[in-house]
């Protein structure tokens, strides 16, 4: 096993890129077992003290320890058609990286190990940073364009002058916020006047905000509301349905939220790459 580790940590594939399992939603994981092996633990029950440390590192860190690691039985060939059920855990790349850090480290491979992992988990974390700044920048853009549906909509039901409509977006906000009005919010938030609120929303808080413009939006319409006194109350229900739905699912509050880097910065370092990414077509093509 050592020459073989050996080998691969050279420049072909890595032991643990070789252990790696995928599961039917395309999620990776490590099997427990696979991961005793290939860090050299001969007991696998030395090595499940290994998995108990690593779950208290999770626990310490502030993530669910369910999220990372999973305990599953499996069966087993033993031979002659026999067969026996064995536990094992199910690790995320951050379980196994938590795993190895509380390995034994005069293990050679373990050092190989503690570097793969932190370079791969990294690496994972920047991916998943770019994957919430695209979905804030599509989510922004959407609300965007429902802002200006329900805009129209409120000025159907009597909604005219620019600071009833203003009260009106307030209404909505006091209903999802759990009675807090947009300057309470930037209050709260840390935030300048200058700011826009929904340019400082993580994805899943523009993604509440968004399920509140189009509901919002869809009742008057369809509910032929009249009047600026009803127009507020129903914005305001909408918010509140929407507030009550995140609290039955478990969720975290909106205005519990962090408060995120402004979008208008994201979509600025975007133009920029994609300006560097036209340039060089651009001249090919000259």
């Amino acid at each position: 096993m050592a020459r073989e580790i050996a080998k691969t940590t050279g420049g072909y594939a890595s032991p643990f890129e070789r252990i790696k399992r995928t599961n039917e939603a395309g999620n990776e994981y490590w099997e427990s077992r696979d991961l005793a092996e290939v860090l050299e633990y001969t007991q696998y029950r030395n090595f499940e003290a290994v998995i108990e440390k690593a779950k208290l590192a999770c626990f310490n860190s502030g993530h669910r320890i369910e999220d990372h690691f999973a305990d599953v039985s499996k069966m087993i060939e033993i031979g002659k058609g026999g067969r026996r059920e064995i536990k094992v855990a199910l690790l995320s790349r951050y379980a196994c990286y938590l795993a190895i850090q509380n390995a034994d480290p005069k293990k050679e491979i373990v050092a190989h190990g503690q570097t793969y992992f932190a370079i791969q988990t990294r690496r994972q974390e920047l991916a998943d940073k770019s994957i919430e700044e695209e979905r804030r920048v599509l989510l922004r853009e959407e609300i965007r364009r429902h802002n200006v549906q329900l805009a129209d909509a409120a000025k159907g039901a009597g909604v005219i002058e620019p600071i009833d409509y203003a009260i009106f977006q307030n209404h909505g906000y006091m209903g999802l916020y759990g009675g807090l009005k947009q300057e309470d919010l930037h209050r709260r938030k840390g935030l300048k006047k200058s700011q826009k609120i929904l340019d400082h929303m993580g994805s899943t808080e523009l993604a509440a905000n968004l399920f509140r413009t189009t509901q919002a939006e869809e009742k008057l319409r369809r509910d032929a509301v009249k009047g600026k006194d009803a127009a507020n109350r129903t914005h305001r229900e909408v918010g509140a349905k929407v507030r009550q739905t995140i609290r039955e699912l478990g969720g975290t509050m909106p205005e519990e939220l962090p408060v995120a880097e402004s979008i208008k910065k994201i979509e600025a370092k975007q133009r920029k790459q994609l300006g560097k990414a036209e340039t060089p077509a651009k001249k090919k093509s000259e």
